[in-house]
């Protein structure tokens, strides 16, 4: 699994507009639908009410290509643009892909 961090940040809520957007338009449940996501979810950070976070998890790189080459990012541009948001990315394997840490995890 593979998981991006995307941070939308903007002026005067503009970030938070956009992700109500992309919840109201359909476009986030569009993409949840997509073959491969596992989770694509906005979060608001609580020390910074001008940013957004999108979990957005993918079942592989490839599962990741076909989303960036669908139309659906012709889509999510368009609105980036409307809202005039700045991004940021952090980009995470999962803990099952990587042997070990499963003995510091507590469940």
């Amino acid at each position: 699994m593979i998981t991006v961090n995307l941070y939308y940040t903007g002026a005067n809520g503009a970030a938070r507009r956009f992700a109500e957007e992309m919840e109201a338009s359909g476009t986030a449940d569009a993409i949840r639908a997509e073959a491969g996501n596992l989770r694509y979810a906005y979060f608001l950070p609580m020390d910074d009410p001008e940013t957004v976070l999108l979990i957005d998890s993918w079942e592989s790189q490839e599962a990741i290509d076909r989303h960036h080459a669908s139309p659906m990012m012709a889509t999510i541009a368009a609105l980036r643009e409307k809202y005039d948001l700045h991004m940021r990315a952090e980009r995470f394997v999962s803990a099952e892909d990587a042997p070990g840490d499963e003995r510091f995890l507590r469940k």
